[in-house]
């Protein structure tokens, strides 16, 4: 018996309720639909669900992996031999969305769009750059994600953690390491049970305008219909990822079922069939040709698994 089975035998003893699969296909859980099979994951419910996983996972010496809605991620073919933890985007502790303070208090598991969505009913600004982001609130926490002048970092007030001791700890904005793509919580130490928002109240006509005028441009300019990680490489100071690209002339490069997007040039997309070998193949690619012909070197903003 492996350290994984050991895993799961002992989360079934101590925490039966708690939902595991084994094997799982990483493209079902990946904007990217690219992943061979994960060795375990866990969906914990409830704060004691997770703590007890967490403190196995601890026990045998088995580091977890904290995934959100994978819309950031590119998973290996072969799959991850590992440990995923989980936050179930439904009938959980973790997909509540309360109002406290004119702001909010929000699951980690929580969709950004559903998140957006509540601050237009509630008539409170600040959200409305995050409609479109498809990721999940821990997601989003760790990366400081952002989009169109806005990031987590302007309103987010506390961010409530698990450490893989299974301890919480509530961390106010100033202490969270915000910065671009990336906090404190970036290296995977700790899993986002929730955070609070502040919020301004504003009109709901002109948050619902705002919102509709964001996803009017990207629908614009982004190719929405097609599996991708959002943008694949980084800004690089004093330029544009897309722009540099464009300038090498690598729009609709392909690489198998992978290919630099003919609608925007700074996502990769999966035409059908992609594997994570095309995408690092292809990405590879770019970075090799950018560098070459405008000295600028090129960051992968998705991040890589298994």
């Amino acid at each position: 018996m492996d350290r994984f089975e050991q895993l799961s035998a002992l989360l079934a003893r101590r925490c039966p309720e708690l939902e595991l699969r084994q094997g799982e296909p990483m493209s079902r859980y990946t904007s990217f639909r690219i992943g061979g099979p994960a060795r375990l994951m866990a969906l914990p419910r409830t704060v004691g669900e997770a703590r007890a996983a967490l403190r196995a996972a601890a026990e045998l010496e088995i580091t977890p992996f904290f995934l959100g809605n994978g819309s950031n991620l590119l998973v290996a073919d072969g799959g991850y031999p590992g440990f995923l933890v989980k936050l179930p985007t439904a009938a959980s502790e973790f997909d509540q969305v309360r109002e406290v303070n004119r702001g909010l208090e929000v699951g980690g598991a929580v969709l950004l769009s559903r998140l957006a969505n509540a601050a237009l009913d509630r008539g409170l600004t600040g959200l409305e750059f995050a409609a479109g982001i498809p990721g999940s609130l821990g997601g989003a926490v760790t990366m400081n994600a952002g989009a169109y002048g806005g990031e987590m970092c302007q309103v987010i007030e506390s961010v409530t953690v698990m450490d893989r001791a299974g301890e919480v700890e509530t961390v106010p904005n100033a202490d969270c390491g915000f910065d671009y793509r990336r906090s404190a919580f970036s290296g995977g130490e700790r899993l986002i049970l929730s955070a609070r928002f502040a919020l301004t109240p504003g009109g709901r006509e002109e948050i619902k305008a705002r919102m509709d005028d964001l996803a009017a441009r990207r629908r614009e300019k982004q190719p929405l219909d097609q599996p991708s990680a959002g943008s694949t490489f980084k800004r690089p100071q004093g330029h544009f990822a897309a722009a540099l690209i464009d300038q090498c002339g690598l729009r609709g490069l392909t690489v198998g079922g992978a290919q630099v997007s003919e609608k925007h040039a700074g996502f990769v997309v999966n035409r059908g069939g992609a594997t994570c070998a095309d995408v690092l193949e292809l990405t590879r690619q770019i970075r090799e040709r950018v560098l070459r012909e405008t000295g600028v070197e090129l960051e992968l903003e998705i991040k890589l698994l298994g």
